[in-house]
């Protein structure tokens, strides 16, 4: 009878997420590479065998309805892209510093693929953490943790650059801009490792940096200074060579508690963001220093210290016009034997509040190979109900509020169906994309409707087969910007 219930309740969620699907909302999964968690699936695999994994899961993430992956390319000061500053990333190779074999570029052929999907690519860096294992070092004569010792901390089996120093800050931003420069991402992402999670019984041995440069501050404001310094200078310079690329951070779930702060979350997270990863997130936000916030969201509606239905919301009201999307707990559901996440349940009611509360929001999984694992029929739930149909990715107007110009568009008859040929003007000659839209039988153009969306693609053609299945058919194209910002609707042509 139980099992019964929950599949209505299961069926009622899936039909309620499909009726308010939004035409503008960011969905994404996280693919990490630190430990083979998501990509490659084991170090030193064939260039072709990696690259075959990596189609085999953007398909995967595509069919899910995903419009951005946000990949790790950079663990622990390593690479996985061609770097003359950091050595290729044992994660990638099987040995730090050794190219892939055969030779190519895993960051192009990623971005690549990814835009062949219309999904964007999000460069995901983890900026300060420089050994995943302190007792072991691995790297090559030009690795960080070799070219400035002074730079480097132990702490908690693991080792971090130290962010009290300015030249090692300006390091990690000149690797950062470097992909920037040389790459076509859409996104710099930074992960919730500013400093380290507090270890008990440990202390971050940054005392000499402190009295080096702490200026009579306290150490708690003085931390949280030098990371609020970092994502000033790192927005400002990522801006100013590529004006159109976003910087999101996606911090640990918890800002801070009410308990502690009157505009702190109803929550009792042990550690927080500002108090002990010195993140002041919503400082950045209301400076305008980020582009977007994804906070880490894994627990569940009934969580007694940090319910989702209280952290939700309270994240979206404190955007400052900036966007929110938000990491779900996916992981959460793999080998869960007794809870809330024994079912799909759990992560559905999450995606029904995010599409109910929180307008031109959205939300990423983490992370992406847990949908190989999860024997609960959470895929089919997310692909042929929750995201049935496309979503466009929010366009951020402080970047770029310009829509395009309309295409022209034409129709002919052929033996496979309608065939749609339209021409744009395009003088600033930036990479668009299309939207194609049908409407059938004399029903009312409603261009807000993704229901009625055939296609979102790069080229100028269009064919659609299933014209003979309807009385009438009218199409509409439309021109998306790189910020997705839509143009108005082409004039309608029909059969």
């Amino acid at each position: 009878m139980y099992r019964f219930i929950t599949i209505l309740l299961c069926f009622f969620l899936s039909a309620t997420l499909l009726a308010q699907s939004p035409k503008c909302e960011f969905r994404g999964a996280w693919i990490a590479t630190v430990s083979n968690i998501d990509w490659p699936s084991k170090p030193g695999l064939p260039a072709i065998e990696q690259q075959q994994q990596f189609i085999q899961r953007l398909d995967q993430l595509k069919a899910l309805g995903c419009n951005a992956v946000i990949v790790q390319i950079r663990p622990a000061c390593d690479a996985f892209y061609a770097s003359k500053i950091e050595p290729w990333s044992r994660f990638l190779t099987g040995r730090q510093g050794e190219a892939p074999f055969p030779y190519y570029d895993p960051l192009v052929f990623m971005i690549e693929e990814t835009h062949k999907r219309n999904m964007e690519f999000h460069a995901w860096f983890n900026p300060f953490r420089a050994l995943t294992d302190s007792k072991q070092n691995p790297n090559p004569p030009k690795h960080v943790t070799r070219t400035h010792p002074d730079w480097i901390i132990s702490y908690g089996g693991k080792s971090y650059i130290d962010p009290g120093i300015p030249e090692a800050r300006e390091y990690v931003i000149s690797v950062i801009c470097d992909v920037v420069k040389r790459y076509d991402i859409d996104a710099v992402h930074l992960d919730d490792y500013f400093y380290p999670y507090r270890v008990a019984g440990k202390v971050f041995g940054d005392t000499k940096t402190f009295a080096k440069y702490g200026q009579g501050t306290s150490q708690d404001d003085w931390r949280r200074n030098n990371i609020s310094e970092f994502i000033s200078l790192l927005n400002t310079s990522i801006k100013h060579i590529k004006s159109y690329v976003k910087l999101g951070i996606s911090p640990f779930g918890v800002w801070r508690n009410k308990s502690k702060d009157p505009e702190g979350s109803e929550t009792k997270g042990g550690q927080t963001d500002f108090d002990d990863l010195y993140a002041d997130v919503l400082l950045w936000m209301q400076k305008g220093w980020i582009d977007y916030l994804m906070p880490q969201l894994y627990w569940e509606h009934t969580s007694h210290a940090a319910p989702f239905g209280v952290l939700m919301p309270w994240w979206y009201g404190h955007c400052y016009k900036r966007h929110v999307y938000y990491g779900l707990g996916l992981y959460r559901m793999l080998g869960a034997h007794n809870g809330p996440w024994t079912s799909v349940h759990e992560l559905l009611w999450q995606l029904r509040d995010i599409r109910e509360q929180c307008p031109n929001s959205g939300y990423c999984f983490y992370s992406a190979s847990c949908f190989d694992k999860i024997n609960l029929p959470i895929k089919d739930s997310i692909q042929y109900a929750t995201n049935r149909y496309p979503a466009l990715i929010p366009p951020m107007t402080w970047l770029d509020s310009i829509p395009p110009a309309a295409p022209v568009l034409k129709i002919e008859t052929s033996g496979v169906g309608a065939h749609l040929k339209w021409q744009e003007h395009n003088p600033q000659k930036e990479p668009l994309r299309y939207v194609v839209y049908r409407f059938v039988n004399n029903e009312p153009v409603n261009l807000e409707r993704n229901d009625k969306i055939l296609s979102i693609q790069q080229g100028t053609e269009f064919t659609d087969p299933d014209t003979k299945r309807y009385k009438q058919c009218a199409y509409i194209v439309t021109a998306l910007d790189r910020t997705w910002n839509e143009s108005k609707g082409s004039n309608k042509v029909g059969l």
